[in-house]
């Protein structure tokens, strides 16, 4: 049977609607259909809103933080939100914790820390000044050797594995990793996971060495205790100054440091006590808690999983080695275990200052190990990273002289 006059067989239309056509201008315009844009679906708490979500994070991360603290587990204010962050990160969550807020809880923590620093950790630097150079820097030159086998091995790509072995300072390696050119979402995937392990494993010793009957005897903690509103003003204002100085010298992990050096000044001087209330310190716990978890995204889980069992045994390695470590001092110098695992740890400055702050141990032979090696970090690290890739480079198939 014909078809009606003006009308046309399938075959007959599609292949008319193919044919190209001529615009206003003369130009030949394709008129194939066009497949359209395929976006990947949001993934699970992607779906919800912002509002739900960050609902969401902060009412599971203070039950979960609540019930941590019950359970007589260290920095519970950290390690409840950084779980609760991964947990909601890894299904697909959109939120982030706004940047300025995470600087301020960065330079907040970093008061904390100057104001913890006295006379007599300054004057315990400078009578044990050499064990303290030696230790940190047998850590780095350990850290860098097992960087070295990673690239070596090409157990990671180019030059990951060196920027990512490096302990400590893990957003100043990240983004000189990047300006190097390694691969900076593999480099922040191990230091991250590093700083999650290191803060479990040193949350767990902790709670191991902890005697239940001096926690008993401590009694219940008071998280609201009253405070100098004056004092506390006075220490909110030199947050924000220094957090703004560090912004505004755009040097790694300024935010921190500036607060550190400023503030133990500031103290030691006589100058200014630091008053910062429990619950407030509990906030900046928690934000950087989120912080580190939120990272821990699917689109960074899949880039990195190859490479997990890789990073984790070398994380294990070094948490191993700084162990060893902890043993000399205490076989040595008579230091007790907890202080001398928590003063080698090789987790960031800020989450062993939580833990140790949390703890019944010699908060000041910590910092001044701690700091000493974060220090030391920023100092040699880089250049440490830049040589080895440079020995590498055959190796890794990169310009070395990035």
């Amino acid at each position: 049977m014909t078809p009606p006059t003006g009308a046309s067989t399938p075959s007959h239309r599609a292949t008319r609607d193919q044919m190209p056509s001529i615009n206003d201008k003369g130009r030949i315009v394709s008129s194939e259909p066009t497949s359209p844009i395929i976006t990947p679906p949001k993934e699970r708490l992607g779906r919800l809103p912002k509002p739900v979500q960050w609902l969401l994070l902060i009412s599971t991360s203070v039950v979960f933080s609540v019930l941590l603290h019950h359970w007589q587990v260290p920095a519970s204010l950290l390690v409840g939100p950084m779980i609760i962050g991964i947990l909601m990160g890894t299904n697909g969550a959109t939120i982030a914790a706004p940047k300025q807020l995470y600087l301020g809880a960065q330079s907040v923590l970093g008061v904390m820390i100057g104001g913890s620093m006295t006379i007599g950790i300054l004057t315990s630097f400078a009578t044990d000044w050499p064990m303290i150079i030696g230790v940190t820097g047998i850590t780095l030159l350990a850290s860098s050797f097992l960087g070295w086998i990673l690239c070596v091995k090409q157990v990671l790509p180019g030059t990951a594995g060196i920027w990512g072995s490096t302990p400590g300072a893990a957003s100043a390696m990240v983004i000189m990793a990047d300006a190097f050119g390694a691969d900076a979402r593999l480099v922040a995937f191990m230091q991250y996971v590093r700083v999650v392990i290191v803060v479990g494993v040193a949350s767990s010793v902790a709670n191991f060495w902890v005697d239940p009957e001096t926690l008993a005897a401590m009694g219940p903690h008071d998280w609201f205790p009253a405070f100098d509103p004056v004092g506390f003003a006075l220490t909110l204002c030199l947050v924000v100054v220094c957090c703004f100085v560090g912004q505004k010298l755009r040097l790694p992990s300024a935010t921190l440091l500036v607060p550190i050096i400023f503030t133990m000044i500031l103290h030691v001087s006589g100058v200014l006590d630091v008053v910062l209330p429990e619950w407030f310190l509990g906030l900046t716990y928690a934000m950087i808690g989120w912080v580190i978890g939120l990272k821990f995204t699917p689109p960074v889980l899949r880039h990195a999983a190859h490479a997990l069992p890789k990073i984790l045994l070398s994380i294990f390695v070094l948490i191993g080695f700084c162990a060893g470590i902890s043993g000399l001092l205490v076989y040595f110098m008579d230091i007790d275990p907890l202080t001398a695992y928590l003063a080698t740890s090789p987790g960031g400055l800020d989450s062993v200052a939580i833990i140790a702050a949390s703890t019944n141990v010699d908060l000041s032979f910590i910092l001044v190990l701690q700091a000493t090696r974060f220090f030391m970090v920023l100092a040699f690290g880089p250049p440490l990273a830049r040589l080895v890739a440079r020995r590498t480079a055959h190796l890794t198939g990169q310009n070395a002289g990035q």
